[in-house]
């Protein structure tokens, strides 16, 4: 038993590892896209996100599997801290990634395959500099390593649901800066 314990605790650790790695090139992708001049460079980024999609996904997954099997076989539902992790990663992470990052970055993709080999379009500008764009990535960021910090530290169900408020609060606020450079 312990064997398959540390086996699956490992997996668990490499697949928030590749969460971080998946978010990772997306805040990288999406800093250097800033500072593209022309479409041909902005194409070559953007292969870097599609590359770290299945990783994210496959990450996202092997985290929920692994997680809940280590919950329900060697923990509890009852405890605070999974309770808020597990909630957060089933309802949290799917709204910022479905319902904020993904439809924008999608919209950057079509552009940059349909956009001629020229200097970068000021509707593709636009869309690349998007201040809710850049502060949902940075939210995925801090919202993860939230989870991270539940994981390490375990507290209790309020300490646990004020370190995710305070992480997406801390990724929301993180944006701000982004709205300046915009306006």
């Amino acid at each position: 038993m312990p064997a398959i314990y540390n086996l699956v605790l490992f997996l668990h650790v490499s697949s928030d590892i590749g969460l971080f790695v998946g978010i990772g090139a997306q805040l990288l992708t999406l800093a250097a896209l800033r500072r593209v001049k022309n479409t041909e460079q902005a194409r070559t980024l953007i292969g870097l996100i599609k590359m770290s999609e299945p990783l994210s996904i496959i990450s996202g997954l092997l985290l929920l599997a692994t997680g809940l099997y280590l919950a329900l076989r060697h923990w509890s539902l009852q405890n605070g801290w999974i309770a808020v992790s597990l909630g957060s990663l089933v309802v949290v992470m799917p709204l910022l990634i479905r319902g904020v990052v993904d439809p924008r970055m999608r919209v950057i993709k079509t552009m940059v395959k349909e956009a001629q080999d020229s200097p970068l379009p000021e509707s593709l500008y636009r869309r690349i500099h998007d201040p809710v764009l850049g502060a949902g990535v940075q939210t995925l960021a801090a919202f993860v390593l939230g989870i991270v910090f539940l994981m390490t530290t375990k507290p209790a169900l309020v300490g646990s649901i004020t370190v995710i408020a305070f992480a997406l609060v801390l990724g929301v606020l993180s944006g701000l800066p982004l709205r300046r450079q915009q306006e």
